[in-house]
């Protein structure tokens, strides 16, 4: 369960489909930043709340400062087209937060089967930057992404990830999920 997400887009009269007459609520869009699931969230009337804030959405109501409830669970084309064009900075974002979790992935990632690597998977890693990061975690595992920078050769390594994870957000129907929770 999520208890954390990053705001993608605010609407503070809510969406333009809500009700004709009567009063709409303020909505929010964000993504949760340990299973990446995407949410419509509901704020607290005196909410000020920013596209890229780190909000509180888990159980203990206590600990929502910004954040009345969760809405619903959304798909990706349910977001604004604000929230769809803010996701991959969001998730970088995120992604940088969490360095340890994801540099241990390029650390991990195994050979699928004798042709493909699980680090081919990430968009726009080709067979010949996976060889360098390879013949490079020879030499020990990776401490950060800037290690693997300067090792391998791989210009922001945390966007090839943030890629993928995006990718994966985007596509409901995927054969092999490595980040996102389905």
């Amino acid at each position: 369960m999520e208890e954390y997400a990053v705001i993608l887009d605010f609407l503070a009269q809510g969406t333009a489909g809500g009700p004709k007459y009567g009063k709409r609520e303020p909505l929010a869009y964000a993504v949760g930043e340990k299973e990446f699931r995407l949410f419509e969230l509901v704020p607290k009337a005196t909410a000020n709340i920013l596209v890229g804030d780190r909000v509180f959405i888990g159980r203990d109501e206590g600990k929502r400062e910004v954040i009345d409830h969760v809405k619903r669970r959304i798909g990706f084309n349910d977001l604004t087209s604000n929230a769809a064009s803010e996701l991959e900075y969001a998730v970088v974002q995120i992604v940088l937060d969490d360095e340890a979790k994801y540099i241990q992935f390029y650390n991990n990632a195994e050979a699928i089967n004798l042709k493909k690597h699980l680090l081919e998977e990430l968009p726009g890693l080709g067979k010949k930057s996976v060889g360098a990061i390879l013949e490079s975690r020879k030499q020990g595992p990776f401490q950060s992404f800037d290690d693997l920078s300067a090792r391998a050769g791989i210009k922001n390594p945390e966007k090839y990830i943030a890629a993928r994870i995006c990718l994966e957000i985007q596509d409901p129907d995927r054969k092999r999920y490595l980040f996102v929770s389905r």
